[in-house]
Parts: C-alpha cells; sequence; structure tokens
C-alpha cells in the first residue's frame, strides 16, 4: 500500500511545475497537484487535469463540465462560460502547445536515456521489443499502445515519474517535420531506423521525402541504430553528415548485430543472434515472419548498446508474445488465420502476403483492404499487389474497399470484391475450407478486425 502511493505521489503534477512549462496563468484556483493528465473526458480518472484540445471536428471546451466531475483542473485556451467550485482552471494560449511542454519539461527533470523508435513499417513491435530487453535492467517508460504522433506522445512522456529510468518511444509521421517536432519534445539519445518506405504518401508526396523525414532524428541523437539491409535508407545517412555513433543490424550485409543459421517456423522461428564482443545465443522468438527478425535484430541492437546482457535479450525476446492486431495466428474452425489488421502499406502488405504463401498447406486465401494515404501511388501500388498474389499462386483473393478492385484486375484468379470487411467476412464464411490458411490486412481505416466477427 505504501508502495502504491510513493508511486502515485511521483506520478503527481505540481501546478508551479504545469505553470513554469506552460507560462500559464491561474484563472481559478482549486489544486495545487493532479494525478496525471487526460484529454478524454470520458475517460480522465480522479484528481487528473483535463487538457482542452481543439481539432478540427471538436472542442475539449465542450466538455469541461463533464471532465471536471472528477477532473481536479483544467487547462484551457480561453475563458470558460462558467468554472466549477474547487478546480483549478489554468489558461495558456495553446493548450496542444502546453501539453508538449509539460512532455518537455518532464523529460528535462531527468537524465535518463531516451530511445525513439521510427520507421515506415515495425515501429510499434520493435518499441515493445526494446522495452521488454530494457526491462531486464531499468525501469522503463514507453508510449502506451499506438500513441505516437504530435499528441500521443507528449501524453505518454508527461507520465513520467522519478523511479522512472529509460524511455522508450515510437514516433510516426505523416509530413516532414513531424519527427523533428517529436523530437524536439522528447530530445532522444538513441534513435532507432527500422526501414523506409511508401507510406503516407499524401503528406510525403515522395520517398525522398519519408526518407528525409525519418532521418530527422539524426539531428537530436548520440547514437543511430540502423538497418544496415535497407540500402536506401544507409544511402540516406551516408550523405547526412551523422557524427553519432552507428549500430548497424541486418542479414545480408555487414553489421555489428545480425542473424544467421534462420529457420521460419508457422509460429515463430530459430536463429543465431551475434552482437559482437558478447559472441552470439540461440534465439527462439515466439514472433513470425521474416521482417519480425530485423525487429528483433533492431531491438537487440538498442539493447547491447545500453549494456544489456546477451542472457538478458534472449529472455526478453524468446518471451515477447507480439501486439495485437499485427501479424496474429489463430485457429477458427479448422482455419489458419493470419490476422494483421491494424494497418497496411506496400511493404507490410508484400510481407503479409509472403508469410501467408510461406505456411501454406491447403488453400491460401488474400482478404485484403485498401491501402490508404498513398497519394498518387495508389493506383499502381494496388495493381502491384494484385500481380503480387498472381505471382505467389495465392488460391483466392477478396478485396474490399474501391483500390483493391484494381489489384483484383490484375490478379485474374478465383476472386471476390466486397466494398466493406463485414461483407467481406462473410464472403470468407461462406468459402472457407478445413486446412485453410487465411491473410486479413488492410489499413486502419478499413476495419479489417470486422472480417473475423462472424
Amino acid at each position: 500500500m505504501l508502495s502504491n502511493l510513493k508511486k502515485r505521489i511521483m506520478g503527481m503534477l505540481t501546478l508551479n511545475e504545469i505553470l513554469k512549462a506552460t507560462g500559464g496563468k491561474v484563472i481559478r484556483s482549486g489544486p495545487g497537484s493532479f494525478n496525471g493528465i487526460s484529454i478524454d473526458s470520458r475517460k480522465i480518472g480522479q484528481g487528473e487535469l483535463f487538457v482542452a484540445l481543439k481539432g478540427d471536428r471538436f472542442d475539449g471546451h465542450d466538455f469541461l463540465r463533464a471532465a471536471l466531475e472528477k477532473g481536479g483542473g483544467a487547462l484551457v485556451s480561453k475563458q470558460p462560460v462558467e468554472t466549477e467550485e474547487g478546480k483549478t482552471y489554468i489558461y495558456v494560449p495553446d493548450t496542444l502547445k502546453a501539453l508538449q511542454d509539460i512532455a518537455r519539461s518532464r523529460r528535462l527533470k531527468k537524465n535518463i536515456p531516451v530511445v525513439a523508435v521510427t520507421g515506415s513499417n515495425g515501429k510499434t513491435t520493435t518499441k515493445e521489443l526494446t522495452s521488454a530487453i530494457l526491462g531486464k535492467r531499468y525501469r522503463v517508460l514507453k508510449n502506451t499502445g499506438n500513441l505516437n504522433n504530435h499528441i500521443g506522445l507528449p501524453l505518454s512522456l508527461a507520465k513520467m515519474e522519478d523511479e522512472d529510468e529509460a524511455v522508450v518511444l515510437e514516433m510516426g509521421a505523416s509530413r516532414p517535420g513531424e519527427i523533428k517536432q517529436l523530437c524536439d519534445i522528447a530530445l532522444p539519445y538513441c534513435g532507432v531506423l527500422t526501414n523506409i518506405g511508401l507510406a503516407h504518401l499524401e503528406g510525403f508526396g515522395d520517398i525522398e521525402t519519408v526518407r528525409r523525414t525519418k532521418l530527422e532524428l539524426l539531428d537530436y541523437v548520440k547514437v543511430a541504430v540502423v538497418n544496415a539491409d535497407d540500402v536506401f535508407m544507409m544511402e540516406g545517412i551516408e550523405v547526412s553528415g551523422f557524427k553519432g555513433k552507428i549500430c548497424r543490424y541486418g542479414i545480408n550485409n555487414t553489421a555489428e548485430v545480425y542473424a544467421t543459421d534462420i529457420r521460419l517456423h508457422e509460429r515463430g522461428a530459430s536463429f543465431r543472434l551475434h552482437t559482437g564482443a558478447q559472441g552470439f545465443v540461440e534465439m527462439h522468438p515466439k514472433i513470425s515472419g521474416m521482417f519480425n527478425i530485423y525487429n528483433i535484430l533492431a531491438a537487440a541492437c538498442a539493447g547491447s548498446f545500453l549494456d544489456i546482457k546477451l542472457p538478458d535479450i534472449k529472455q526478453a525476446i524468446d518471451s515477447f508474445e507480439g501486439v495485437p492486431m499485427r501479424l496474429e495466428l489463430k485457429e477458427l474452425n479448422g482455419v489458419t488465420v493470419i490476422s494483421d489488421v491494424y494497418n497496411a502499406n506496400p511493404a507490410s502488405m508484400e510481407e503479409a502476403v509472403k508469410e501467408l504463401v510461406r505456411i501454406k498447406k491447403g488453400r491460401a486465401i488474400a482478404v485484403l483492404g485498401d491501402m490508404l494515404e498513398l497519394g498518387p501511388y495508389a493506383g499502381e501500388a494496388h495493381r502491384r499487389i494484385g500481380r503480387l498474389l498472381k505471382e505467389l499462386g495465392i488460391d483466392i483473393f477478396i478485396a474490399v474497399g474501391p483500390l483493391m478492385e484494381l489489384a483484383a484486375s490484375e490478379f485474374q484468379g478465383v476472386s471476390y470484391t466486397s466494398r466493406a470487411s463485414a461483407e467481406a467476412g462473410e464472403l470468407l464464411k461462406e468459402i472457407r475450407k478445413q486446412g485453410d490458411r487465411v491473410l486479413i490486412k488492410g489499413s486502419r481505416g478499413m476495419n479489417m478486425e470486422k472480417v473475423l466477427e462472424g
């Protein structure tokens, strides 16, 4: 009980800390400390500070009364029509910037290693693996779920407590300058770069801009953990002028951390992990797929540099259960399903289809939803997926969404089209047979998890 009280006190935000970080002004006095920060009036905890963010389709100021039924106070950018007695109201010109300033202030209070993870694919899995490895030595703070943007990252970082000894933060970006913005808040010491690929091209425009944005990380970190097998990434790093230490990981090219004797199983894998001075160890991860070998190597590289011993790295990786909605293998009524429904872009889609083919025993069925935010590349990217399905011998293709209809036109095999994921689920239920292997994947906006609801 005393330890829980100590942790709660350490996690508190004081009014003085908030005012110093934000330059805010108290417009009504109440509690002088808060149990945490929330931006959701429906989920706010007792005694937390509500940050009234304003978006294109909502304004947090409209929910002040609901938030302060449990919350201890609010950060606002306009004078409330009425205020609740016994609650603290702090005025700032910009509530989002204030949230980011609070997070940065918390970061500056502690001189501990902050690891930033970015790239086009594999960020969340690599973040979770890195956190698990560092957790063998340090008390680690990490992003909650996939809170990796200009709102989610500061919300996660603002939870930093006195007892935290390391931080692992996933950083996402959909347009130039966003990695820089996140680094200005988190001030990372070590940066992990997973890969560079076609993703969020509506915001970036082209893959060169994707690379330039991801490599914004190099302007902040002292150590860069990089994928030696991603030639496009490595070319960018070579001309970036980065002066810090580079720790490379890979399978095919020269690297400080690398894998040999790789054996991919239907569930999981086996390989030999080499880490330079520490030698090597036999690994038996539970997560599947060649791309997850790269995610493991990236996390092991970061852990090795931060002095985690090889036996601890092995234990953390071998016991890792994976991340929900990302390449989950499920047995449903005699059908093996690869549920990889969190998101999709051309590179991750191709890897997932290859994984389906690799474990194929009976029929291989691909249920694929549109890959969104690809801008002018969208049409050709989807047609290429259709050609890939044909080349790899996929037996049945269920195309979900108007863009995947373009893929179906290239497939030239047994295919069905559907406008919605639930409808695709009904189609799958009608055609499935025992022994089938099924891949379900698409962008988050396609809600591909609904395919399995039936």
